[in-house]
Protein backbone atom coordinates (compact mmCIF):
# COMPACT_ATOMS: atom_id res chain seq x y z
CA UNK A 1 0.00 0.00 0.00
CA UNK A 2 1.37 3.77 -1.18
CA UNK A 3 1.82 5.28 2.51
CA UNK A 4 -0.19 8.86 3.62
CA UNK A 5 3.37 10.42 3.27
CA UNK A 6 4.12 8.80 -0.30
CA UNK A 7 0.42 9.84 -1.26
CA UNK A 8 1.05 13.76 0.03
CA UNK A 9 4.36 13.75 -2.32
CA UNK A 10 2.92 13.05 -5.46
CA UNK A 11 0.33 14.90 -4.86
CA UNK A 12 2.38 17.92 -3.86
CA UNK A 13 4.32 17.69 -7.29
CA UNK A 14 1.36 16.92 -9.31
CA UNK A 15 0.12 19.70 -8.16
CA UNK A 16 3.40 22.58 -8.60
CA UNK A 17 3.29 20.91 -12.19
CA UNK A 18 0.27 21.76 -13.04
CA UNK A 19 0.91 25.48 -11.71
CA UNK A 20 3.76 25.44 -14.10
CA UNK A 21 1.70 24.35 -17.11
CA UNK A 22 -0.75 26.57 -16.47
CA UNK A 23 1.36 29.72 -15.57
CA UNK A 24 3.29 28.81 -19.12
CA UNK A 25 0.24 29.05 -20.90
CA UNK A 26 -1.27 32.28 -19.40
CA UNK A 27 1.84 34.00 -20.14
CA UNK A 28 2.51 32.60 -23.69
CA UNK A 29 -1.27 33.84 -24.63
CA UNK A 30 -1.73 35.70 -27.68
CA UNK A 31 -4.92 37.26 -28.95
CA UNK A 32 -6.01 35.63 -32.25
CA UNK A 33 -9.48 36.12 -32.86
CA UNK A 34 -13.01 35.37 -31.05
CA UNK A 35 -14.38 32.24 -31.91
CA UNK A 36 -18.00 31.48 -31.92
CA UNK A 37 -18.29 29.90 -28.21
CA UNK A 38 -19.72 32.42 -26.29
CA UNK A 39 -22.80 31.84 -28.65
CA UNK A 40 -22.77 28.53 -27.96
CA UNK A 41 -22.33 28.45 -24.20
CA UNK A 42 -24.39 31.36 -23.74
CA UNK A 43 -27.21 29.19 -25.87
CA UNK A 44 -26.01 26.00 -23.53
CA UNK A 45 -26.92 27.50 -20.09
CA UNK A 46 -30.23 29.52 -21.24
CA UNK A 47 -31.32 25.73 -22.28
CA UNK A 48 -30.13 24.05 -18.92
CA UNK A 49 -31.71 27.09 -16.83
CA UNK A 50 -34.69 26.40 -19.01
CA UNK A 51 -35.03 22.91 -18.43
CA UNK A 52 -33.54 21.74 -15.27
CA UNK A 53 -31.68 18.56 -15.83
CA UNK A 54 -30.30 16.46 -13.45
CA UNK A 55 -28.13 14.68 -15.79
CA UNK A 56 -26.16 15.89 -18.24
CA UNK A 57 -24.17 14.03 -21.21
CA UNK A 58 -21.26 16.49 -23.24
CA UNK A 59 -20.36 14.47 -26.62
CA UNK A 60 -17.01 15.39 -28.35
CA UNK A 61 -15.73 17.06 -25.17
CA UNK A 62 -12.40 17.66 -26.16
CA UNK A 63 -10.13 19.76 -24.19
CA UNK A 64 -13.36 21.97 -23.15
CA UNK A 65 -14.36 22.85 -19.58
CA UNK A 66 -17.36 22.57 -20.59
CA UNK A 67 -18.77 19.64 -18.69
CA UNK A 68 -16.83 20.97 -15.20
CA UNK A 69 -18.79 24.17 -15.98
CA UNK A 70 -21.90 22.27 -16.08
CA UNK A 71 -20.96 20.03 -12.74
CA UNK A 72 -20.24 23.35 -11.18
CA UNK A 73 -23.85 24.26 -11.57
CA UNK A 74 -24.52 20.91 -9.21
CA UNK A 75 -25.77 18.62 -11.98
CA UNK A 76 -24.68 15.32 -12.48
CA UNK A 77 -22.53 15.22 -15.62
CA UNK A 78 -20.61 13.05 -17.62
CA UNK A 79 -18.41 13.62 -21.21
CA UNK A 80 -17.14 11.54 -23.78
CA UNK A 81 -14.95 11.78 -26.70
CA UNK A 82 -13.52 9.30 -29.74
CA UNK A 83 -9.86 9.49 -28.38
CA UNK A 84 -8.30 6.94 -29.48
CA UNK A 85 -9.19 7.41 -33.37
CA UNK A 86 -10.14 11.39 -33.80
CA UNK A 87 -7.30 12.56 -31.51
CA UNK A 88 -4.22 10.54 -33.26
CA UNK A 89 -1.91 11.75 -30.81
CA UNK A 90 -3.82 12.07 -27.92
CA UNK A 91 -6.43 13.88 -25.82
CA UNK A 92 -5.99 14.79 -22.20
CA UNK A 93 -8.92 17.05 -20.29
CA UNK A 94 -7.37 18.77 -17.71
CA UNK A 95 -10.96 19.72 -16.49
CA UNK A 96 -13.38 16.84 -16.55
CA UNK A 97 -12.90 13.24 -16.93
CA UNK A 98 -13.85 12.05 -20.46
CA UNK A 99 -14.73 8.62 -21.24
CA UNK A 100 -13.56 7.03 -24.50
CA UNK A 101 -17.04 6.74 -26.85
CA UNK A 102 -17.43 7.03 -30.06
CA UNK A 103 -20.69 8.66 -30.93
CA UNK A 104 -20.89 6.96 -34.14
CA UNK A 105 -21.21 3.37 -32.85
CA UNK A 106 -22.48 3.21 -29.04
CA UNK A 107 -22.99 5.84 -26.08
CA UNK A 108 -23.96 4.34 -23.29
CA UNK A 109 -26.50 5.50 -20.19
CA UNK A 110 -29.44 7.85 -19.94
CA UNK A 111 -30.11 11.79 -19.47
CA UNK A 112 -32.05 14.59 -19.65
CA UNK A 113 -29.88 16.56 -21.46
CA UNK A 114 -27.51 16.10 -23.95
CA UNK A 115 -25.46 18.39 -25.47
CA UNK A 116 -22.91 18.37 -28.61
CA UNK A 117 -21.11 22.09 -28.96
CA UNK A 118 -18.93 22.24 -32.28
CA UNK A 119 -18.77 18.68 -32.99
CA UNK A 120 -20.98 17.44 -35.65
CA UNK A 121 -19.77 19.26 -38.64
CA UNK A 122 -16.31 17.34 -37.85
CA UNK A 123 -18.29 13.86 -37.94
CA UNK A 124 -19.13 12.47 -41.53
CA UNK A 125 -21.54 10.05 -40.35
CA UNK A 126 -23.28 12.37 -38.74
CA UNK A 127 -26.83 11.04 -39.04
CA UNK A 128 -25.67 8.01 -37.43
CA UNK A 129 -24.25 10.56 -34.42
CA UNK A 130 -27.50 12.09 -34.01
CA UNK A 131 -29.58 8.58 -33.77
CA UNK A 132 -26.85 7.84 -31.13
CA UNK A 133 -27.02 10.87 -29.01
CA UNK A 134 -31.19 10.90 -29.68
CA UNK A 135 -31.08 7.31 -28.11
CA UNK A 136 -29.69 8.04 -24.46
CA UNK A 137 -31.63 11.20 -24.46
CA UNK A 138 -34.33 10.21 -21.49
CA UNK A 139 -38.01 10.77 -22.38
CA UNK A 140 -38.94 14.30 -22.00
CA UNK A 141 -35.83 15.26 -22.51
CA UNK A 142 -33.73 17.07 -24.60
CA UNK A 143 -30.42 17.61 -26.87
CA UNK A 144 -28.79 20.71 -27.16
CA UNK A 145 -26.88 20.65 -30.60
CA UNK A 146 -24.65 23.79 -32.25
CA UNK A 147 -22.92 23.53 -35.95
CA UNK A 148 -22.86 25.41 -39.06
CA UNK A 149 -25.72 25.77 -40.93
CA UNK A 150 -27.07 27.52 -43.86
CA UNK A 151 -30.86 27.12 -44.13
CA UNK A 152 -30.89 25.52 -47.94
CA UNK A 153 -27.02 24.75 -49.11
CA UNK A 154 -25.51 21.30 -47.46
CA UNK A 155 -22.00 21.44 -47.51
CA UNK A 156 -19.92 18.55 -47.10
CA UNK A 157 -16.60 20.76 -46.39
CA UNK A 158 -16.64 24.38 -46.36
CA UNK A 159 -12.62 24.42 -46.24
CA UNK A 160 -12.72 23.32 -49.77
CA UNK A 161 -15.68 26.24 -50.96
CA UNK A 162 -14.33 28.45 -53.32
CA UNK A 163 -12.62 31.88 -51.02
CA UNK A 164 -12.49 29.71 -47.73
CA UNK A 165 -10.69 31.83 -45.74
CA UNK A 166 -8.82 29.10 -43.83
CA UNK A 167 -8.51 24.88 -43.05
CA UNK A 168 -7.46 23.66 -46.68
CA UNK A 169 -5.20 21.91 -44.97
CA UNK A 170 -7.10 20.71 -41.88
CA UNK A 171 -7.08 17.05 -41.79
CA UNK A 172 -10.47 16.77 -40.92
CA UNK A 173 -14.03 17.82 -42.83
CA UNK A 174 -16.02 20.51 -41.75
CA UNK A 175 -19.67 20.13 -42.89
CA UNK A 176 -22.48 23.04 -43.03
CA UNK A 177 -25.93 21.12 -42.65
CA UNK A 178 -28.73 22.83 -43.39
CA UNK A 179 -32.65 22.32 -42.97
CA UNK A 180 -33.14 18.99 -44.85
CA UNK A 181 -30.44 17.56 -42.28
CA UNK A 182 -32.54 18.91 -39.44
CA UNK A 183 -36.08 17.31 -40.64
CA UNK A 184 -33.92 13.95 -41.48
CA UNK A 185 -32.58 13.86 -38.01
CA UNK A 186 -35.87 15.04 -36.22
CA UNK A 187 -38.72 13.77 -37.62
CA UNK A 188 -42.11 14.46 -35.84
CA UNK A 189 -43.76 13.91 -33.71
CA UNK A 190 -40.73 11.85 -31.63
CA UNK A 191 -38.74 14.93 -31.73
CA UNK A 192 -39.47 18.59 -31.27
CA UNK A 193 -37.15 21.39 -32.09
CA UNK A 194 -38.30 23.79 -29.66
CA UNK A 195 -35.94 26.67 -29.95
CA UNK A 196 -33.58 28.04 -33.15
CA UNK A 197 -31.25 30.14 -33.12
CA UNK A 198 -29.56 31.42 -36.48
CA UNK A 199 -26.56 34.09 -36.05
CA UNK A 200 -24.27 35.83 -38.77
CA UNK A 201 -20.58 35.62 -37.63
CA UNK A 202 -18.99 36.33 -41.34
CA UNK A 203 -19.34 38.88 -44.09
CA UNK A 204 -19.28 35.96 -46.91
CA UNK A 205 -22.03 33.49 -47.60
CA UNK A 206 -20.85 30.89 -46.20
CA UNK A 207 -18.46 29.61 -42.95
CA UNK A 208 -15.01 30.97 -43.16
CA UNK A 209 -15.72 33.21 -46.50
CA UNK A 210 -15.31 37.39 -45.81
CA UNK A 211 -14.42 38.63 -42.70
CA UNK A 212 -15.44 37.76 -38.92
CA UNK A 213 -17.91 39.94 -37.51
CA UNK A 214 -17.16 41.96 -34.63
CA UNK A 215 -19.39 41.43 -32.96
CA UNK A 216 -21.02 38.51 -34.41
CA UNK A 217 -25.41 39.14 -35.43
CA UNK A 218 -28.22 37.16 -34.06
CA UNK A 219 -30.47 36.98 -37.43
CA UNK A 220 -33.77 35.69 -38.66
CA UNK A 221 -34.07 32.47 -40.64
CA UNK A 222 -34.35 33.69 -43.53
CA UNK A 223 -31.34 36.35 -43.11
CA UNK A 224 -27.81 35.51 -44.30
CA UNK A 225 -25.90 32.87 -41.31
CA UNK A 226 -23.31 30.76 -41.20
CA UNK A 227 -24.30 29.19 -37.14
CA UNK A 228 -27.34 27.90 -35.71
CA UNK A 229 -28.22 26.65 -31.87
CA UNK A 230 -30.61 24.12 -31.44
CA UNK A 231 -32.85 22.89 -28.24
CA UNK A 232 -34.48 19.50 -29.22
CA UNK A 233 -37.35 18.06 -27.32
CA UNK A 234 -37.34 14.23 -27.66
CA UNK A 235 -41.65 13.44 -26.17
CA UNK A 236 -42.71 11.01 -23.78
Amino acid sequence: MISSLAKSVVHRVGREYCMAVCKSEFEAQQYKRTNERPIELRFTFECITDTCPKTVLDVGTGTSPLPALIRYSGITTSAVDNIEDYWTTGMFNRHFHVRNEDATRRLSGQFDLVTCISVLEHIQTSDLAVKNMLSVVAPGGHLVLTHPYNETFYCENAYKLSGAGYGQDAPYVFQIYSRRELDRWFPAPQFRIVRQEYWQVFSGDYWTSGNWLRPPVRVNREDRHHLTCLLVRKEE
